[in-house]
């Protein structure tokens, strides 16, 4: 199966959006903060969210070195999302997966794995601890002047592709504001949000391709 990190671009996105763009403004954590409770108040704000866009920057550096920069927006609604970004756009209906490449003017079908959806489904990020990582907080405590938490998640093992993830979220509304993703072997990944809005009245019908949009796409069915 094509993951939603090789169909954007390379490297570009193991994630993309691992943020989770999350941004209701509940009332500030009233007790000793850790790592864990910064990602369960994150994951709170975002089920409360309703539907949620967000526009991205995504850069990718190898040997500290920029190797490309890409823009995009997501749109996320519980586990289905729609993604946008240069050259392809990916559904998830919570079910199927339907990835389009715009240089090749194909679709990959596919029935992602719980696994599967840790590269594609942005949310996973918020219980990725709880699978083989390691969490600490940051000594960092401003990001671009907002005032912000840093989650530093470190592998237990060798097993997973991305040894580490460093994740800021904003103080006053548990919204990611940036994260970093460093694979092994060195590669690493930088998603910036731009910009967000929630409450979005989002119709299921969305989240599914349809043909007839793309009358000429060839259907490659991967399940």
């Amino acid at each position: 199966m094509m993951t939603f990190y090789k169909s954007v671009k390379p490297d570009v996105v193991r994630v993309l959006f691992y943020l989770c763009l999350f941004a209701l403004g509940l009332p500030a954590y009233a007790g000793q903060i850790d790592a864990k409770t910064v990602l369960d108040k994150t994951a709170e704000t975002f089920r409360q969210s309703g539907g949620v866009r967000a526009d991205f920057v995504a850069q990718t550096f190898l040997n500290k070195k920029l190797q490309d920069s890409s823009n995009g927006s997501i749109q996320l609604k519980g586990e289905k999302f729609l993604l946008e970004a240069e050259g392809m756009k990916t559904w998830f209906n919570g079910h199927t997966q339907w990835s389009y490449l715009e240089s090749s003017n194909e679709v990959n079908l596919s029935e992602p794995t719980p696994e599967e959806l840790q590269s594609i489904n942005p949310y996973t990020l918020l219980s990725i601890y709880k699978q083989g990582y390691k969490l600490k907080l940051g000594k960092t405590e401003m990001y671009r002047g907002k005032p912000a938490y840093e989650v530093i998640l470190t592998a237990s093992g060798k097993k997973q592709d991305l040894a580490c993830i460093v994740l800021y979220v904003e103080k006053a509304t548990w919204q990611p504001l940036c994260v970093s993703m460093t694979q092994r072997g060195g590669g690493n990944v930088v998603i910036r949000i731009q910009s967000y809005r929630t409450g979005q009245p989002y119709a299921d019908g969305i989240f599914s391709f349809d043909k007839k949009e793309y009358p000429t796409a060839e259907v490659i069915d991967l399940r």
